[in-house]
């Protein structure tokens, strides 16, 4: 038996977080802080883009880390199969995007990083499976558990975690599913 690197865009992505984890803790967190960490600046920075998107690779412990990985690791590869690995990435950067630019535009005072809104993101899209034009219950109980915690988590407790760009993520899966599913483009069959 081989190794398989079966999900190319999933295992980059973890390889690249995993990568920007150790040269955080190489550089004392310099890098995570300026490269890896969105937050309001200069648009003429040019650092700016780049934690318009990098953001996401960011994480600001192990536990942070592995906390977000593992969920990925689960329900990005069956996603990706789904989906298709550009339309993932795709879905990625623009949740990435999305939450980047929502946080300088609502949170100008803190900062963002980590893969919890592309988790998300990828946890309603897996409550999306199966859909066919009406609204899945699946979806529905996923959005009221799991999302409905973090509307709490916003209103009542206080703490360091970004849960309105869990919700972000949230709304981005949801919304890339329902459009995958309204525009479904035909998957290239794999080679063998």
């Amino acid at each position: 038996m081989q190794l398989q690197y079966n999900s190319p865009v999933i295992l980059t992505f973890f390889l690249l977080s995993l990568g920007v984890l150790f040269l955080g803790q190489w550089t004392g967190g310099w890098t995570t802080t300026h490269l890896f960490c969105v937050y309001r600046s200069s648009l003429k920075d040019p650092l700016f883009y780049v934690r318009l998107f990098g953001h996401v690779l960011g994480h600001g412990s192990w536990d942070h880390f592995l906390n977000n990985m593992l969920l990925l690791l689960v329900i990005g590869p069956p996603m990706e199969e789904k989906y298709g690995s550009i339309p993932l990435l795709r879905g990625i950067l623009l949740t990435a995007l999305i939450s980047g630019i929502l946080q300088c535009a609502l949170f100008p005072h803190s900062a963002l990083l980590g893969a919890s809104g592309i988790v998300f993101m990828l946890i309603m899209l897996a409550s999306l499976s199966g859909f066919s034009g009406g609204i899945p219950v699946t979806m529905l109980l996923v959005a009221v558990l799991y999302l409905g915690q973090q509307v709490y988590d916003v209103i009542f407790v206080r703490d360091n975690v970004a849960n309105f760009m869990h919700i972000v993520g949230g709304v981005c899966g949801t919304v890339f599913g329902y459009t995958y599913a309204a525009f479904p483009r035909r998957k290239k069959p794999r080679r063998k």
